[in-house]
């Protein structure tokens, strides 16, 4: 029996195929589901996590690829060999629930016979709202923020689980330096350019870090980022968790101005848990993740963000890390997703009957 008293399940979780679990370096999708892998390991559950690369947690590992496909992200023959080795992989285990983090999943859950929780981890708008109604009767759908359930109400949600981040490992720092960061992808939409603007107007120093190995990431780069650099301006690349908790636990804030309505952010999670204030704007889940005058600030417009940079020392680093602690740990979590997984299989049998 597992910690509520009722009888373990057995569950399938499908990651992509594109970034180990867990990730070193840039895979939020893969650092969550490490956590929700040795979660329920944890509470009793007979876990199978399906993926590309070597096992990295509790749950027994079944790969589709010896190797990720990071090289061959953005192109869907990775995705459709997946795929077709998932639907063996299910098939043969019999699962009381497949939990799908793949873009592929929505789509499989008619045919899979099982029932299915799929996590939309990213927004539920536009193209993929469009994808996601046209499978809605055949899967259990999880929204990771309430923002985005609000932003696509007509979608089946059945709830909303956000994101954890395990603090174990991440270091926590007091002392901060001079400078700010901002880390993330290398899109518009991230708000880099943004951070430049906000670091020279109020003169500081800034550092930018994350991925930019995609064709529109690195045409981003070249147009708006790459022209700014100089001796206030430094770009340091994609890094790896040691080095990234490092640069992060070290600066005075994370200054995040994004420009479009961000499902979640475990990157903010990540900058609070090593005790550094988030300057960010009230976009999409925002507003859930970060705590206003405690956590960080919280602004409309990126212009906003200079002046609250003469307020950090009204933040606790403490509270910055507690707040992570609290709100977004792993157990919490796997919780929720225990919740959704008994409420799938119900309403699957009720269907069935």
């Amino acid at each position: 029996m597992n910690p509520d008293g009722r009888r373990p399940l057995r569950v399938a979780l499908v990651a992509p195929p594109f970034f180990e679990i867990p990730p070193d370096g840039y895979g939020g999708i893969e650092a969550v589901l490490a956590q929700l892998a040795d979660g329920l390991v944890d509470r009793g559950h007979d876990v199978t996590l399906i993926g590309a690369g070597r096992p990295g947690t509790r749950a027994t590992f079944i790969p589709t690829f010896d190797e990720p496909q990071a090289a061959r992200l953005g192109r869907p023959e990775p995705e459709l060999v997946h795929t077709a080795r998932v639907s063996g992989l299910l098939a043969e285990l019999r699962p009381d629930v497949v939990h799908d983090h793949t873009a592929a999943g929505p789509a499989m859950a008619r045919d899979r016979q099982l029932p299915t929780v799929i996590t939309s981890h990213g927004p539920a708008t536009g193209d993929w709202g469009e994808y996601l109604a046209a499978a809605h009767e055949d899967m259990c759908l999880v929204a990771i923020s309430q923002s985005q359930m609000d932003l696509s109400p007509d979608l089946p949600w059945v709830g909303v689980v956000h994101n954890s981040l395990d603090t174990s490992d991440i270091p926590f720092r007091e002392d901060k330096e001079d400078y700010l960061v901002w880390l993330g992808r290398l899109s518009p939409d991230k708000g880099a350019h943004l951070a430049i603007e906000v670091a020279r107007k109020a003169g500081r120093r800034i550092l930018l870090a994350g991925k930019c190995s995609e064709p529109d990431e690195q045409a981003h780069f070249d147009a708006d980022i790459r022209p700014e650099l100089g001796t206030d301006v430094e770009f340091v690349g994609e890094m790896g968790d040691r080095d990234k908790y490092d640069l992060l636990g070290r600066a005075a804030a994370f200054v995040f101005p994004l420009q479009w309505e961000e499902p979640f952010g475990m990157v903010l999670l990540e900058a609070m848990a090593c005790g550094t204030p988030v300057l960010t704007l009230a976009r999409g889940a925002i507003p859930e993740v970060v705590e206003d005058g405690v956590t960080g600030f919280v602004r409309q417009e990126a212009g906003d963000l200079v002046g609250a940079l003469d307020r950090l020392d009204e933040i606790s680093p403490a509270a910055c890390r507690a707040h992570v602690e609290k709100r977004f740990s792993a157990a919490r979590m796997v919780e929720g997703y225990e919740q959704v997984y008994r409420e799938c299989i119900a309403r699957w049998s009720r269907q069935s009957a």
